[in-house]
């Protein structure tokens, strides 16, 4: 028996399909692949984030978006929503649709065991093609963990801070803000030691 050949989309159908969808879905290289549901830590880390850079972004020139705000990468064709993003200055949308980014200054990924390692290795890589992507921040949902991976202006990505400490801060550099661990895993159960 054969294997049947996966269907081949263009990011015009992707885009119409999901615009149109019940559920998320993230695009590359022609494939489409639907989003997993998140765990109750997930979720909350992510709110957690969302209204701790969210409410210190009130009146500045940043904003932030959730998950709901499809970024997409033109040099690459990534379509993909990260659990935070933030921008700095105007956002530059793909269309009057309003609903695709294409200059998140932050981007923030809670990680789980599924997603964990693409988010590290791959999506990092396609991320790091963005030319106004200067940090990236990896919250663990299972454990308490946090990276604070940064790039200057005109230097190189560099793991700028690593914590497993619940009594420690995570600085988020681009916005000189620091936001205790405590909080961002406020609510969240059986985490690993």
């Amino acid at each position: 028996m054969s294997a049947q050949p996966k269907p081949y989309y263009n990011p015009e159908v992707y885009l119409e399909l999901e615009r149109q969808a019940a559920h998320k879905s993230e695009y590359f290289r022609g494939e489409i692949f639907a989003t997993a549901g998140a765990s109750r830590n997930h979720n909350r880390i992510k709110e957690n984030l969302s209204i701790g850079i969210g409410s210190y972004l009130k009146g500045k020139r940043c904003q932030s978006f959730s998950s709901d705000m499809r970024l997409h990468i033109p040099s690459n064709g990534l379509y993909t929503y990260p659990d935070l993003v933030v921008v700095c200055g105007e956002p530059q949308m793909l269309d009057a649709a309003f609903d695709t980014l294409l200059n998140p200054t932050i981007i923030v990924e809670v990680l789980s065991e599924s997603t964990k390692n693409y988010d590290r290795g791959e999506k990092f890589a396609l991320y790091r093609q963005l030319p106004s992507f200067r940090e990236y921040l990896l919250i663990d949902s299972e454990a308490v963990r946090a990276e604070a991976w940064f790039k200057p202006e005109d230097g190189f990505w560099t793991l700028r801070q690593e914590t497993g400490q619940i009594e420690d801060s995570l600085t988020i550099q681009t916005l000189d803000f620091t936001l205790p661990l405590r909080d961002m895993y406020d609510q969240t159960v059986g985490l690993l030691p």
